[in-house]
């Protein structure tokens, strides 16, 4: 398993935790939640659909995917590091911003918040920008 799958699958197994942390305390209040416990509930589900499934697959789509060829078989893999980098700092800014925006919205939450989903979205872009050659390959060796 290359070392960046690695990085990856240990890191979606950190999101798991910490998005099984927060989720179980945002649901322990059933009925009335307090307004901490309220503001932290979409990002528990965030932590772990986000971090936690889609880091999962982005690594193990990295790592079993159809090589390329000798000199970059899995593609540039400094775009993968880019997708690593900006996927988890998209969900640390998530993970800050969300409770803030819950109590004291403001522009800076406001701004944490979109560059969080910004960065996501560029993770993933540039996720399926790499892959894409390798999904192609499938369809030549068939």
């Amino acid at each position: 398993m290359p070392v960046l799958a690695r990085y990856f699958v240990k890191s979606a197994l950190i999101w798991l935790v910490l998005g099984g942390i927060v989720a179980g305390l945002a649901l322990s209040g059933a009925g009335g939640l307090p307004p901490l416990l309220m503001t932290i509930r979409p990002m528990g589900w965030h932590l772990l659909t986000v971090g936690w499934a889609t880091q999962l697959i982005f690594g193990v789509a990295f790592w079993m995917f159809p090589l390329l060829g000798k000199p970059q078989p899995r593609g540039d893999e400094r775009l993968a590091w880019i997708v690593y980098g900006t996927l988890n700092i998209g969900l640390l800014l998530r993970v800050i911003g969300e409770p803030l925006a819950g109590f004291r919205p403001n522009t800076l939450t406001q701004l944490m918040l979109s560059l969080s989903a910004t960065l996501q979205l560029a993770a993933v872009v540039i996720f399926v920008i790499l892959m894409w050659p390798r999904v192609k390959a499938l369809g030549r060796s068939s």
